[in-house]
């Protein structure tokens, strides 16, 4: 046999080998590493995520969220520390030692982690020359000084629980997301025992009003007569009235229990017919209860899915906020009737809803009518300043007519002009006071929904604080200074 010949065989057997190891590796690790890493059964995901240099999470350039060498800069592993502390805790979330994320850091944890597809190439060289990736860089939207100083204000405010929200009218951009009580996910985070920290972790979520759990995205609240934006929306939207429009402003009697319906003691809802207008900066129950019985639930309910309730809202792909409603879970919100309903036409009674949605139902009226998807994330950049993801503002469906936004623009700003919340003129806001009784004494979840600048609005917000007192001075003024540091340029 000619040996050349053999040899040429062998050679051309063993590159095929060569080839076919090749086919492999590159599939395992570009198509099916994605697949392979995040497979439950592999318990490796869990030991190696300590080992990678996760990505930040950044505010106008502030690292809230970074990784560290537990050990300096020979240590082989990596742990979380949380520069913002308990301030930006609802906008960062959380990564624990034992390998537990929430909030942008599970919604992003791919992109910060370095594995995510969009970076597949560059992690399939990394891991070909025994590199572990470095994470992307996630940038959020949030105004970094506004929002440590929304943080303080509700904590001066209250020691029970608050919660605001600040959009961008024109983007959906959330400038602020405070929240307090809140937790500082450093106590766990720099944790080498996992243990031990999804213990604690465990208690703090025992502790009084849960400060893990954000009050203003992930809580719901009785929104109170904040909730009559969305009742006056409906009766503009049908075009039987308008904010000239005159109303009745008499005692409403409910239909079941044949009790009242008070209104605030005082000669602004004395039972005389007065314009729209004025029973809404004057905040008749009477008028907003008798609108709900007339509307019914089927078409109440309808306008509020319009600007959202029922529905969680997808702020990111995977972070999402509790939902707003006017029911309890589980019951049908079109069968409300009698007492409850007029309870609800005022924002009591079925009716929950987060900060977050409130801010989405000013935010459309101060946009004339057009309502914006609210978002967390920015931009996504890689170590090398690639950029990953631009945010791109995306129009949800109209919940209103323009003429009606513009209606209830002129109505807000009256409530500060000749209404509710006098005490905030010259404060460059308008809105909707709120008081919503919680059945705990003088204990109620106070609200000031509305827009700043109150000409031109730029940003939409949504303040809610626990406590005695009303709405106009325990959550107005909170809104008026927490949009001072927002337009503070």
């Amino acid at each position: 046999m000619n040996m050349d010949k053999a040899l040429k065989r062998l050679t051309l057997v063993g590159m095929l080998l060569i080839f076919a190891l090749m086919v492999n590796i590159n599939y395992i690790q570009g198509s099916e590493a994605d697949a392979l890493k995040k497979n439950k059964k592999n318990a490796r995901q869990y030991a190696d995520i300590f080992t990678r240099d996760r990505g930040a999470i950044l505010a106008d350039g502030t690292k809230l969220a970074e990784s560290f060498k537990i050990g300096g800069d020979r240590g082989k592993k990596y742990a979380r520390k949380y520069n913002g502390g308990a301030a930006f805790s609802p906008v960062t979330g959380y990564f624990m030692p034992s390998g537990a994320k929430g909030g942008l850091e599970l919604a992003d944890d791919s992109l910060l982690d370095g594995v995510d597809k969009r970076i597949s190439v560059r992690s399939w060289f990394d891991a070909f020359v025994g590199t572990k990736p470095k994470g992307a860089n996630v940038y959020t939207t949030i105004n970094s000084k506004a929002q440590r100083s929304a943080y303080s204000i509700l904590k001066a405010g209250t020691d029970r629980r608050a919660g605001a929200a600040v959009i961008d009218v024109k983007t959906g951009a959330i400038v602020v997301l405070a929240s307090t009580p809140s937790f500082d996910f450093n106590t766990i985070a720099g944790q080498q025992d996992g243990t031990q920290a999804n213990q604690k972790f465990v208690e703090e979520q025992k502790q009084r009003f849960n400060p893990t759990v954000d009050k203003a995205m992930s809580d719901r609240f009785p929104p109170g007569s904040s909730f009559k934006i969305v009742v006056a929306a409906a009766e503009l939207d049908s075009g039987q009235l308008n904010s000239q429009s005159t109303v009745d402003t008499a005692d409403l009697i409910l239909p079941e229990s044949g009790r009242k319906l008070p209104n605030d003691p005082g000669a602004a809802c004395a039972g005389q017919p007065t314009a729209l207008i004025m029973a809404f900066a004057n905040s008749c129950n009477s008028t907003f209860g008798r609108f709900a019985l007339q509307l019914g639930a089927p078409a109440l309910n309808a306008q509020a899915a319009k600007f959202g309730f029922n529905t969680p809202i997808a702020v990111e792909t995977d972070l999402k906020s509790a939902t707003s409603s006017l029911t309890v879970p589980g019951k049908d919100p079109t069968k409300i009737t009698g007492d409850a309903l007029g309870r609800s036409g005022i924002g009591q009674e079925n009716v929950g809803a987060t900060p977050l949605q409130m801010a989405m139902v000013a935010s459309a009226v101060a946009n004339n009518g057009k309502l914006m998807k609210p978002y967390l994330v920015d931009k996504v950049v890689t170590p090398d300043n690639q950029e990953l993801y631009n945010a791109n503002p995306a129009e949800l469906p109209q919940p209103i007519k323009s003429s009606t936004a513009q209606q209830l623009q002129d109505m807000m700003r009256a409530v500060v002009a000749q209404g509710t919340a006098k005490n905030l003129q010259g404060k460059n806001v308008a809105g909707k006071t709120g008081t919503a009784e919680l059945g705990l004494g003088t204990i109620n979840d106070r609200w000031f929904v509305g827009f700043s600048p109150a000409q031109n609005p730029r940003y939409a917000f949504a303040v809610m604080t626990e406590g005695p007192g009303f709405g106009a001075t325990a959550a107005g003024e909170q809104a008026a200074q927490i949009m001072q540091a927002v337009l503070q340029k």
